[in-house]
């Protein structure tokens, strides 16, 4: 795709007569000015004279001199703006030592390696941000981002934006619970420690992907809906709903969230303006990049990888004697008694030349093969249910395994630290007769290899190999969340259903359509902390309280009903039947 120029042209000259001068006279009349009787001037007032004249001047057609600048006023302002700082850390002591403290990690992680971390991906979303095309495999969204940055030639400032973007999420998470919910300072400072501390956070937000981007704005989105509540407009609804869209363009999974608003909004009863202005204004930064896909590829979309990577889940288990596929997909069957080495992981099926999916006579991720790969793998799915969702469980619940193992991969897994050596970025060969680094060096004007500048790159190293948030942990903190939703069931869990439902069901989908991978859980943090927070705020921590002390004492029903005691007098019946 050739890249958008700018077009020049001529502007037309009309016959129309020349304008009329303006009249001397008139202008002169026009800055007629009050005159004061001659007097005699001294040598003084003469040097003066043109100051005076000056000043006048400037006067009458109204620009600003020197003496009408109030440095006051100036130094007043500043000294208010000070003051006022200084009152809102006052009030916020405990969260402001926890934001500083992160925006230090922080700035630890951008001294020691610079001027960013690389991932294998990133290496995709940078090719597209150097000449636009929509690409097959993830839509576009990150790469429109490092598209606009790119006239600044930094790769550090993409990385700064991200590590802002990181403590942006914490502020709105303190302010959502501090001034809608109530909760104390140091509660609600609590409640943003994971997504400040966590080590792989920081280093997430130092690499060249698009995760940061997408946990940002799926932050964003949900503290405009539970900071409105039931006051939400028509108007904050079309705002949610064009950052959700832009969402999905950052990462597909982003289009299960649009469902789970959906039924936020339905079951809130909002109305029915909201719901249409949510989904309207979604569906139109989508709708366009699907046009724009469509005159690439003759198809509408946002990928052709969908059903190549629902391949790569269904491998594990799918077994063609039971699946009887038709001929034109026995080329994806596994065959034990051929040469193929067993594929370790899901995404080895893609990736691995001993796949069966290199059978395929066509080039990867065409719409060709990503339909017959689709419909292998949902065939699969409808023949072996039970097989489907054990692979799905495996790789859900190793979200919350307490110690971080190699996954999927060392090379991979070695991509998520912060590392002792710089590697050498790689030459793959890109489209258009380009390579990876190349295009890097471009972007950058300059070396774009990172460079790892000692203390402050092994503070921070050291740093993450002790601190960071286990899964177990995680599990604990959706455990809670769950707890406030239960005395809520009368509301469908309150306003914990929204950062819940949204947490879990991120964590779900990749295992489901893809396959399990750390950075895939960071995203889901922030919400679980939200859900895990409103817990304890006063209406959910008192139904809960009641909850308890009905079950120890059994007095009470959770509907508030008295319990009917059973007593030793017989009743009316019993009278009867005996």
């Amino acid at each position: 795709m050739t890249s958008a120029g700018e077009q020049g042209g001529e502007s037309a000259v009309t016959g129309a007569p020349s304008p009329v001068p303006p009249d001397p006279s008139a202008e002169e009349k026009s800055q007629v000015t009050r005159v004061e009787p001659a007097t005699e001037e001294t040598p003084a007032e003469e040097e003066n004279a043109p100051a005076e004249k000056d000043a006048s001047r400037a006067h009458r057609i109204s620009l600003p001199s020197f003496d009408s600048v109030s440095f006051g006023s100036l130094a007043a302002s500043l000294t208010g703006l000070v003051t006022g700082l200084v009152a809102l850390v006052r009030r916020h002591k405990t969260f402001t030592a926890v934001l500083a403290g992160g925006t230090l990690l922080r700035m630890l992680a951008m001294l020691g390696y610079r001027p960013a971390s690389w991932f294998n991906d990133s290496f995709d979303y940078l090719h597209v941000a150097m000449s636009p095309y929509p690409h097959p495999i993830r839509p576009d969204g990150y790469s429109f981002f490092l598209w606009i940055l790119k006239p600044f030639h930094s790769f550090a400032l993409v990385a700064g934006l991200q590590h802002l973007m990181g403590l942006a999420g914490a502020v709105m998470i303190y302010a959502l619970l501090r001034k809608r919910f109530g909760l104390p300072g140091w509660g609600a400072a609590l409640a943003t420690v994971p997504l400040l501390y966590d080590a792989y956070q920081i280093q997430l937000e130092h690499l060249i992907l698009s995760d940061i981007t997408f946990e940002f704005l799926l932050v964003s989105v949900v503290t405009i809906l539970l900071w409105h509540g039931k006051a939400l407009t028509w108007k904050i609804g079309g705002v949610v709903g064009l950052l959700l869209g832009i969402a999905t363009l950052t990462r597909t999974v982003g289009e299960p969230v649009l469902i789970a608003i959906v039924v936020y909004l339905l079951i809130r009863r909002f109305n029915w303006r909201v719901l249409v202005a949510t989904i309207a204004l979604c569906a139109l930064p989508i709708g366009a990049y699907a046009g724009w896909f469509w005159s690439w590829y003759g198809k509408p979309g946002m990928t052709t990888s969908s059903g190549v990577f629902l391949y790569a889940r269904v491998t594990e288990f799918a077994d063609c004697n039971k699946m009887k596929p038709p001929v034109s997909e026995y080329p994806l069957c596994k065959d034990s008694k051929t040469s193929h080495t067993p594929l370790t992981f899901s995404q080895d099926a893609i990736w691995d030349r001993n796949s069966p999916f290199h059978r395929i006579p066509a080039q990867r991720f065409t719409d060709y093969q990503n339909q017959l790969a689709g419909d292998f793998a949902k065939r699969a799915i409808l023949a072996q249910p039970l097989d489907y969702a054990r692979v799905v469980a495996k790789d859900f619940f190793y979200t919350f395994r307490w110690h971080r193992t190699v996954f999927p991969d060392k090379a991979t897994y070695q991509m998520y630290q912060f590392g002792k050596k710089s590697a050498a970025l790689p030459s793959w060969r890109m489209s258009r007769d380009r390579t990876a680094s190349s295009e890097a060096h471009a972007y950058e004007d300059g070396n774009a290899r990172t460079r790892i500048i000692d203390p402050y790159a092994s503070t921070i190293r050291t740093y993450q190999q002790g601190v960071h948030l286990p899964g177990t942990v995680l599990g604990g903190i959706l455990i809670i969340g769950l707890a406030g939703m239960v005395p809520m069931w009368r509301r469908w869990g309150g306003e914990s259903f929204l950062p819940w439902i949204t947490a879990t069901g991120l964590l779900l989908v990749p295992p489901a359509t893809a396959e399990f991978d750390y950075r895939y859980v960071l995203p889901t943090v922030p919400l679980a902390c939200v859900a895990a927070a409103i817990t304890f705020t006063r209406e959910p921590r008192e139904r809960l309280g009641r909850m308890l002390r009905w079950r120890r004492s059994g007095e009470t029903a959770p509907g508030g009903e008295p319990e009917k005691k059973p007593t030793d007098e017989p009743s009316a019946k019993d009278t009867v039947t005996a």
